[in-house]
């Protein structure tokens, strides 16, 4: 069973999925948003394609534990994504994944041209790669 992760932001929306035992997670892609509907669309199509059964938005916390204006966002994305697929949504919070992802491209040495396209795929990638492990827990 596939497992999508999603780093949900303004303009991007960063995809990472699951081997099939659910072990770890991959990079896929990083979707320029559109409009909503060409966003869905694009994540349906590779729900379909990697037979995602279910789906884990990253949900941006404030330090304190608070949700902000960013993370209702989410949770409206996740929502509406799940009424879309009828699929299981959940929400996993995703503090300091982009600032990690961020330091472990500088420690690989990739230019700053190119970190800039793959972070948010990378943050996908940590938010499904520790909601993998706290389900395996």
């Amino acid at each position: 069973m596939r497992i999508l992760g999603l780093d949900v932001g303004e303009r991007t929306i960063g995809v990472a999925v699951s081997d099939e035992m659910g072990w770890t997670a991959q990079g896929l892609v990083t979707i320029q948003r559109q409009s909503p509907e060409a966003d869905y669309a694009r994540l349906l199509q590779l729900i379909e394609q990697y037979q995602v059964k279910e789906i884990v938005v990253g949900l941006p916390r404030n330090m304190n534990g608070t949700i902000g204006p960013r993370g209702e966002s989410c949770q409206r994305f996740a929502r509406q994504l799940a009424e879309r697929t009828a699929l299981p949504v959940r929400l996993w919070d995703e503090r300091l994944t982009t600032m990690a992802a961020e330091k472990m491209l500088i420690a690989a040495d990739v230019s700053r041209k190119k970190r800039k396209r793959v972070i948010d795929k990378m943050a996908a990638v940590l938010i499904l790669q520790g909601y993998l492990d706290a389900k395996s827990r």
